[in-house]
């Protein structure tokens, strides 16, 4: 069934492919972003209005003039350092923003909501081992609190108004591109273990610091848990099917269930490029968990999500195949 879906942040790296996703199911789509990091060319269905978060004037008229029947909400800040350096930029942004999003949609009786949340919020898990949704939840960074602050705000304000519903997904780390090479991720200064192999692969990057060799992994290097962008698609598609189907509030971890080291990544990038890139070792990064990786077995049985790309060399070849284009 078609249905008018507000994206918030739909012009960025995740918010564009589950864009592409809702309007291949023939969606009615309105993007609302700033392009602060997104790019016009990215939101290849609906329409894009050029906005601010913090502008509710204008927020509140798209809002009362779409009457969307859904917001799946992607806007934020994303970076955990600089959330460190400038946490009231993330608090601003990540929290304030959002909690003014929640309102207008209250006031204009829209009842379903998605939140693109963070395994951040788990902050440093205790054993090397996948974790659930009931595991502790103790951010180490102001990017993690603010995104948890929104789930207790989510939580809150969906018992107080019980038309109010919503599903927060915790992503992993979230790699890859569009198969097809239509979008893909393009941050003027990427963080991500993949891109930047690959930026080094052509040349962008002198070398490619590996951050801590010494933890109590099988290599000695972190391993997270990479899960391809339209897997993550995939995810809010069948998120939002759950809510029209007038299931209750709940969230989900986004993953695969298995991670991959560093190492493996950097080995998996240089066999896939052809390129032998120099790579150093460095100190380890405060905060940096040595083992993160999700457990999604709710989401696959609440919401029958199966992963289709649930290879590191197939992530990291599309995420090759996109960035070779930039």
């Amino acid at each position: 069934m078609e249905n008018r879906i507000l994206v918030t942040g739909g012009a960025g790296y995740i918010g564009s492919h589950v864009v592409k996703a809702l309007g291949e199911k023939g969606h009615e789509i309105i993007v609302y972003d700033n392009l602060s990091t997104g790019h016009r060319d990215l939101v290849l269905y609906g329409e894009l209005v050029v906005g601010d978060l913090a502008d509710k004037k204008l927020l509140g008229t798209v809002i009362g003039d779409f009457k969307p029947h859904a917001v799946m909400h992607f806007a934020a800040s994303i970076q955990v350092f600089e959330s460190v350096q400038d946490p009231l930029k993330y608090y601003v942004n990540n929290t304030v923003n959002t909690i003014n999003l929640i309102e207008l949609l209250l006031k204009n009786s829209i009842t379903c909501f998605v939140f693109s949340s963070t395994a951040a919020v788990y902050g440093i898990p205790p054993k090397n081992e996948p974790v659930n949704e009931q595991a502790p939840l103790l951010p180490i960074n102001p990017y993690g609190r603010t995104k948890l602050m929104v789930e207790r705000v989510l939580q809150d304000v969906s018992s107080a108004y019980s038309s109010f519903q919503y599903v927060s997904l915790r992503y992993f780390n979230v790699a890859g591109a569009d198969p097809g090479g239509s979008i893909g991720q393009r941050y003027p200064k990427a963080t991500h273990i993949i891109t930047r192999c690959l930026k080094a692969a052509k040349g962008e990057l002198e070398s490619l610091p590996i951050y801590g060799t010494d933890y109590a992994t099988a290599d000695g290097t972190c391993i997270r848990d990479y899960i391809h962008v339209n897997d993550l698609a995939d995810a809010h598609t069948v998120s939002l099917e759950y809510l029209f189907d007038g299931n209750n509030s709940d969230l989900f971890n986004c993953g695969y269930g298995h991670g991959s080291s560093v190492r493996e990544v950097v080995e998996t990038a240089k066999k896939i490029t052809g390129v032998d890139f120099p790579v150093t070792q460095e100190a380890r990064r405060p905060g940096d968990p040595p083992f993160l990786v999700a457990d999604p077995s709710k989401l696959k049985k609440r919401l029958g999500w199966e992963p289709k790309h649930d290879d590191l060399s197939y992530i990291v070849e599309t995420a090759w195949n996109w960035e070779k284009k930039l």
